[in-house]
């Protein structure tokens, strides 16, 4: 086994935060070396912690449709790597589920991103992964640094969160669809024929 298998293998293992997990450890991520997009995500919600498929809910399935791709393409982890933020479903909370634990980022994420050397696409998905992959160049709000992805391209995309809870969103915001879902399908198509 070489060093990146004994790393994912000691994350599927990891207990450090199972007294705040209201459903016990799950980590649930997909990665091999050979990925040019990463899929950052949030954290699992309770369908994907209870079949540990990542994005196997209608997130999922919005989320391969404003990829432009079938889900045999979005769950080759040879292609396309999908992390989230945290990896273990947090519970919820009043409007939702929780945010993501942190230790998982801490821990865990850089030592991914190092073995990870062909990603040239990050998909940054909702608030979480915007902070953590763009830092310091951030806006406002999550509004604000989707509308200002031409400023992060071509390495970094950042979208919101593909759930049906964002519907108003989706609507109230209606050039996203126009501008960005067309350049988002135009760069993975790009990289997924390489």
């Amino acid at each position: 086994m070489n060093s990146f298998q004994q790393l994912k293998q000691k994350i599927k293992q990891c207990q450090l935060c199972i007294g705040e997990l209201p459903m016990g450890a799950n980590p649930v991520f997909r990665a091999e070396k050979g990925a040019r997009i990463l899929v950052a995500g949030q954290a699992p919600g309770i369908r994907v912690h209870q079949t540990s498929i990542p994005f196997n809910d209608p997130s999922g399935v919005r989320l391969r449709q404003w990829m432009g791709v079938d889900e045999a393409t979005f769950y080759d982890a040879n292609k396309i790597a999908i992390i989230p933020m945290g990896f273990c479903y947090p519970g919820t909370g009043k409007s939702g589920d929780l945010p993501p634990r942190k230790e998982c980022s801490k821990t865990w994420h850089h030592q991914l991103l190092a073995e990870l050397n062909s990603i040239e696409l990050i998909l940054a998905i909702g608030q979480y992964a915007q902070k953590y992959y763009l830092q310091n160049k951030i806006k406002k709000n999550l509004t604000e640094t989707v509308k200002c992805w031409q400023n992060y391209a071509p390495q970094i995309l950042p979208l919101p969160h593909p759930s049906p809870r964002n519907n108003i969103w989706l609507k109230r915001n209606q050039w996203f669809e126009k501008e960005v879902i067309p350049e988002l399908q135009l760069r993975v198509s790009n990289l997924l024929a390489q």
